[in-house]
């Protein structure tokens, strides 16, 4: 072999070797297999993916067969809950946001209370004007030494007492002619029924209005309870239909149940309250009125029995 022939094959040699060691220290690109039809010369190299390091690399969450996950659904749910729930909570927002048969109720008892306290404050000027006048007349006939002198104390001023006086003197007059002949036991009798009667009218007639507090004092804690019932039940219901527990969901349907159960509270107590004071103020009318009665009564008996005594003697006790 001729020396040009020892140089090209050294040199070929050198150049083989080289290609070899390059092509070991690039790892081998997978092919993708080409569908069927292509040719080989097709078919493109892929790269590899980026390796990760194991510290770095993320845990799979295993999912069960059959189960997909919802936190873009629950998400959505939550956003379009929130966004219809009321968010005002005050009396006046609950009350407007509360069922029909709800706000009945409410309006209901508002009524009831109004009604309570207007019959508090007329009651309380009657039964205190009542009061004066009839201690006033109780005391003139009090201090009164026979009928007549009652009568004439007393004028024309109105008032149960000072009708006392007036149908005592009717009656007197009215049996005049009898007494000639019949004792005065009749007339003592007939005085006293037209007293007690007359007493028991006014006391009936004091007493108007109160028989409606008791009313109200009675019903008004169970119709705020019906009312706490129903949006109980609306409130469930508003469960069932959005298909959650969340507190957020409950709560403005309670808040309007137990805003009613309140308001049948506030309407109850004060009306039992002024019932029971009325009570014991027309008790104390009533006693009053016993008294100027009892005073009448013996005014008349003392009447007939200076019958007997002398004029002079009796127009000196006048």
């Amino acid at each position: 072999m001729s020396r040009n022939g020892l140089f090209a094959a050294l040199a070929a040699s050198l150049v083989l070797s080289a290609g070899l060691a390059k092509a070991q220290e690039q790892p081998a690109a997978p092919t993708v297999q080409a569908p069927l039809g292509l040719a080989p010369a097709a078919q493109a190299p892929v790269a590899p993916a980026p390796q990760m390091p194991a510290a770095q690399a993320p845990v799979a969450t295993p999912v069960e067969p059959g189960i997909q996950p919802a936190l873009n659904s629950a998400t959505g749910e939550q956003r379009s809950i929130s966004l219809a729930l009321p968010h005002d909570l005050s009396p006046w927002g609950m009350f407007m946001n509360a069922d029909i048969v709800v706000k009945v109720v409410m309006v209901g008892l508002a009524f009831a209370s109004l009604v309570t306290w207007t019959i508090w404050l007329a009651k309380s000027l009657e039964v205190l004007g009542g009061k004066l006048r009839a201690r006033r007349a109780a005391d003139a006939i009090g201090n009164a030494a026979t009928l007549m002198q009652a009568g004439r104390a007393l004028g024309h001023s109105g008032g149960p007492a000072a009708l006392l006086v007036r149908a005592a003197e009717e009656e007197r007059a009215l049996s005049a002619g009898a007494l000639d002949h019949a004792s005065g036991d009749g007339l003592k009798e007939r005085v006293a029924s037209r007293l007690s009667r007359i007493e028991a009218a006014a006391a009936r007639r004091m007493s108007r209005g109160t028989g409606l507090l008791a009313t109200i004092g009675s019903t008004a804690p169970f119709m705020g309870l019906f009312g706490t019932v129903w949006g109980i039940m609306n409130a469930f219901i508003g469960i069932s239909q959005a298909q959650t527990t969340n507190l957020a969901v409950v709560a403005p349907g309670i808040a309007e149940a137990l805003l009613a159960t309140a308001m049948g509270l506030v309407a109850a107590i004060p009306a039992v309250v002024i019932y029971n004071v009325f009570a014991r103020s027309i008790a104390g009318y009533r006693q009053i009125l016993a008294d100027a009665s009892a005073g009448v009564e013996r005014l008349v008996s003392r009447d007939l029995d200076f019958r007997t005594v002398p004029p002079a003697t009796a127009m000196a006790a006048e």
